[in-house]
């Protein structure tokens, strides 16, 4: 288990990437774009907990039309720093039978538990399977990597927490988006 206080050297010695006002007009932007793509549509918005939760809930609250929420949890890291095999540990309690679908994370990094989550709703008879992103890692990515949707900011290919993402399970209620430094070593949980 990690000590308060490594959490919190960690969080001081974080640059801050992207702020609260910054996070909220990107939001804004999207929900713009979401609400002309999918309004008419009667969509499921699956949120990918944990880290989606905060980026859905503000979303949510701003697309104004017939819509659905639900959730499932699938991961690639639990609290590990470092990316393993994906679990789905829990799915969508809603038929996706005939529904457009938008998943909603909070990161894209590798793109390997989006593209599985898509996979899981095409799977399961969404006739449409959109994603929206709060933040997009600037990192090399392999051709079969998938392209949202809705893309809110960049990010630097550094480790990122705050607005949902963890450092190692904590920090996700930062209300903006920080970055650790290249110099800074994240030890394995």
């Amino acid at each position: 288990m990690i000590s308060p206080n490594e959490i919190a050297a960690v969080a001081s010695r974080a640059e801050l990437i992207h702020d609260a006002d910054t996070i909220a007009a990107v939001i804004d932007r999207m929900a713009r774009e979401i609400t002309a793509k999918l309004a008419d549509s009667n969509p499921i918005l699956l949120c990918v907990m944990n880290g989606g939760l905060l980026f859905t809930a503000e979303l949510a609250l701003r697309l104004d039309f017939p819509l659905q929420i639900d959730y499932l949890h699938s991961s690639r890291y639990g609290d590990a720093t470092r990316g393993g095999n994906i679990e789905h540990r829990i799915g969508p309690g809603l038929d996706l039978r005939g529904r457009a679908v938008l998943v909603v994370d909070d990161i894209l990094d590798e793109g390997h538990t989006l593209q599985a989550v898509l996979r899981l709703c095409r799977e399961r008879g969404a006739t449409r399977a959109l994603s929206a992103i709060l933040v997009d890692k600037q990192r090399p990515r392999g051709p079969d990597s998938p392209r949202p949707d809705f893309i809110g900011l960049p990010v630097p290919n550094h480790y990122v927490f705050g607005y949902g993402m963890d450092y190692r399970g904590y920090l996700r209620n930062c209300n903006g988006v920080y970055a650790l430094g290249e110099e800074d070593e994240i030890p394995p949980a």
